[in-house]
């Protein structure tokens, strides 16, 4: 007798593990992830909006020394109107240029927006900016703006 409580217990143990799982089980491991990814999504998308700001300081920061390697070969600053593209494509009538000053294109800022260059600048020889992820001046966190000044 013994031995058939023995096998009894084995085969309902193997009519238990060919159920799979109740819809409550599943329910609950489905409220669990979640309750997980409501915790941890937001965690994550505040650190991709903290790095595209630090994107967009080192891009002002190279594209500022590349302005600066310009004017020590010209002796001044690309104009305005002449913009960035004057660190990749040497102007009209300008002689000592000595360029390109920056190995690729010059890159937009890190919502896809190009930087904003003025020549002479209001904050000091050159301002060179991004408006952040709104795209306008003024805001705060991610939508600060960048500048070089």
């Amino acid at each position: 007798m013994g031995l058939a409580t023995s096998s009894r217990g084995k085969s309902g143990l193997r009519s238990v593990a060919a159920r799979g799982f109740t819809l409550l089980e599943l329910l609950v491991v489905m409220v669990i992830i979640g309750l997980l990814a409501g915790y941890v999504a937001p965690k994550y998308f505040a650190q991709i909006g903290k790095s595209e700001v630090k994107v967009a300081r080192a891009q002002i920061d190279a594209l500022e020394k590349a302005l600066d390697q310009y004017r020590l070969d010209v002796g001044r600053y690309p104009s305005s109107e002449q913009g960035l593209s004057a660190l990749v494509t040497p102007p009209a009538n300008e002689p000592k240029w000595q360029g390109p000053y920056l190995k690729k294109a010059v890159p937009p800022d890190p919502w896809g927006r190009a930087y904003l260059y003025r020549y002479p600048g209001e904050h000091g020889d050159v301002d060179l900016f991004s408006y952040g992820r709104d795209g306008q001046a003024g805001g705060k966190g991610e939508d600060a703006d960048i500048t070089n000044w």
